[in-house]
């Protein structure tokens, strides 16, 4: 097995990679209040305009270094800046996108945003749920 893995895996995921729809240049960043374990984290997500989640971090932050963090963790995956960024009204994503992005125009708007802000798009990592409803990450 592990043999066959080796051998096909790698052709198997590249063949996957390039089904992947290819993300649009609007990104909509948003966070959102989780408690982990009784404590207060923040769930930080960024999607594009057709909704394709394109990451998500979770800090126990919501300040410029956690936006900072998310910024480049979205750089590096996606390859490439966003032409737009569009963001709720927290100062913590312009500190962010000046230092990292400073070529890219930002749009702060509360109506703007409800791509990222939507509640019955859950935010999902790739995982298998189990029937007792534990997520095991790949």
């Amino acid at each position: 097995m592990r043999q066959w893995a080796l051998k096909f895996g790698q052709s198997f995921a590249n063949q996957i990679r390039r089904r992947l729809p290819i993300p649009s240049d609007k990104w909509h960043l948003d966070e959102v209040a989780i408690s982990i374990a009784g404590r207060k984290h923040w769930l930080w997500r960024a999607v594009d305009q057709h909704g394709v989640v394109l990451d998500i971090l979770v800090q126990s932050r919501r300040n410029a270094k956690a936006a900072k963090r998310l910024l480049r963790k979205l750089l590096k995956k996606q390859g490439m800046a966003p032409r737009v960024m569009i963001t709720d009204k927290l100062a913590s994503y312009g500190a962010a996108k000046r230092e990292i992005m400073p070529g890219v125009e930002h749009r702060q708007h509360r109506g703007l945003n409800n791509r990222a802000e939507n509640s019955h798009q859950p935010t999902r990592r790739r995982g298998l749920v189990t029937p007792d409803g534990l997520v095991h990450q790949h």
